[in-house]
C-alpha cells in the first residue's frame, strides 16, 4: 500500500513572473486580500443557500447546515490566524534591541 504525500497548500519559494520576483509584502498582501475574499464568498454563500430554503428554491437543508458549517469554519479559522498574528506581532514588540 502506497501512501500519498500531503501537499503544501503554500509554494516553499517565491513565484517568478515575467522574468522577475515578486515583492515578498505584495504577494503577502495577494495571498491575504485572497483569503479574506474566499472567507466572504463562503459567508455570502451561505446567507444565499438560506434564502433559497427559506424561500423554497432547495429543499435540502443538509445543504445549507454544510454552507453554514463551512462558513463558520473559515471564520473561526480566521479569527485564529489574526490571533496568532497579533501574538507574534506582540512577541516581538517585547523583544529587547
Amino acid at each position: 500500500m502506497q501512501i500519498s504525500p500531503v501537499e503544501l497548500a503554500l509554494p516553499l519559494q517565491p513565484a517568478e513572473t515575467g522574468g522577475k520576483q515578486e515583492n515578498s509584502s505584495s504577494s503577502f498582501a495577494e495571498m491575504l486580500n485572497d483569503s479574506l475574499k474566499k472567507l466572504n464568498d463562503t459567508k455570502v454563500n451561505a446567507d444565499n443557500m438560506t434564502i433559497k430554503y427559506l424561500t423554497g428554491e432547495i429543499q435540502d437543508f443538509h445543504q445549507v447546515a454544510i454552507a453554514m458549517q463551512e462558513a463558520s469554519l473559515t471564520m473561526k479559522l480566521a479569527v485564529e490566524v489574526r490571533n496568532k498574528i497579533i501574538e507574534a506581532y506582540q512577541e516581538i514588540s517585547r523583544m529587547q534591541v
